[in-house]
């Protein structure tokens, strides 16, 4: 099981964020494409054209007269005329250097960034991301652009190997402000981190950010994180280097762990509804693809209700 996903692996998911994105003059054409885009982008200004209704698609923008008249369900489809800038915020700590199911929590991040991003590159919007966390590369900025240029370099930066791996930095609050300066209005703001922490610090800075910008939260999960495998005593590394000693095998330490996890949980999933943030988690033993049109799916039938 790698440790770091490599380049090419990332680049030939732009095939599969087809299916996250739209085809060609942002016209919906299969059962789940246009998730993305209907998500996170909504209807646009300008009327495009009707088209038959398919399974993912927002109940909203059904034409309940073409519906009528042809007895199948048909959609008004729009289109914007404003691109988006969307900025991809990467956690690249040692923390993320984590998996017990099929991959590493560092992977499961690339993976979901380079889908997200390749579906956004479609709808021509202004694709840029920020990577922080490691401690020897710093914050690493790359402004949204047209094409595909900061794509690459972000995904670049997310294959290079983790130098210092006992050594751990919270700055996700600082790499925030420093990613939106300057930003424009109405910018979709993407954070994908391991949120298995203390997330009451952040509240005031992604409410601020909501007040100008559309914000997401992609947590990396792994089962470990609360169900931790039972294996007798072991020792247990922080990423500040302190050690601690850990009875698996005691049913009591077992159910005390996991319900640590799951008020952090909690805590976190409050703060996401209070801010209106879209909150979405994946898993490393999860396919992160199926995953996120999963996710999107959700969201969809959630607003449909």
């Amino acid at each position: 099981m790698s440790l770091y996903p490599r380049l090419d692996d990332l680049l030939e998911l732009r095939h599969q964020a087809h299916t996250l994105g739209v085809s060609s003059h942002h016209l919906v054409n299969s059962t789940f494409a246009g998730l993305y885009a209907s998500v996170f982008r909504g209807a646009g200004i300008n009327f495009e054209e009707v088209r038959d209704y398919y399974e993912g698609d927002d109940v909203r923008y059904i034409d309940w007269k073409v519906t009528a008249r042809t007895h199948k369900p048909h959609l008004k489809v729009f289109r914007e005329e404003r691109e988006r800038s969307v900025v991809i915020c990467v956690d690249k700590g040692p923390h993320m250097n984590f998996g017990t199911r099929i991959t590493f929590k560092s992977i499961l991040a690339a993976r979901a960034a380079a889908l997200i991003g390749w579906a956004a590159s479609r709808l021509n919007d202004r694709v840029g991301g920020m990577v922080f966390g490691d401690v020897n590369i710093g914050l690493k900025h790359f402004r949204p652009a047209r094409g595909r240029r900061a794509l690459w370099q972000l995904l670049r930066t997310l294959t290079l190997p983790t130098t210092a791996p006992h050594t751990s930095i919270d700055c996700l609050a600082g790499a925030l402000a420093h990613a939106t300066r300057g930003l424009s209005t109405g910018s979709l703001i993407f954070i994908i981190a391991d949120f298995n922490r203390e997330v009451r610090d952040l509240e005031y800075v992604l409410g601020d950010l909501t007040q100008r910008h559309s914000v997401v939260l992609l947590a990396t999960d792994d089962p470990s994180d609360w169900d931790i495998p039972a294996m007798g005593w072991a020792t247990f590394a922080a990423t500040n280097g302190e050690l601690l000693d850990i009875d698996t095998d005691d049913p009591t330490a077992r159910r005390q762990y996991r319900l640590h996890w799951e008020d952090r949980r909690a805590v976190l999933i409050a703060m996401a509804r209070r801010l209106n943030l879209f909150f979405l988690p994946l898993r490393t033993d999860q396919e992160v693809h199926k995953s996120l049109i999963h996710q999107l799916r959700q969201r969809m039938h959630m607003r449909a209700t």
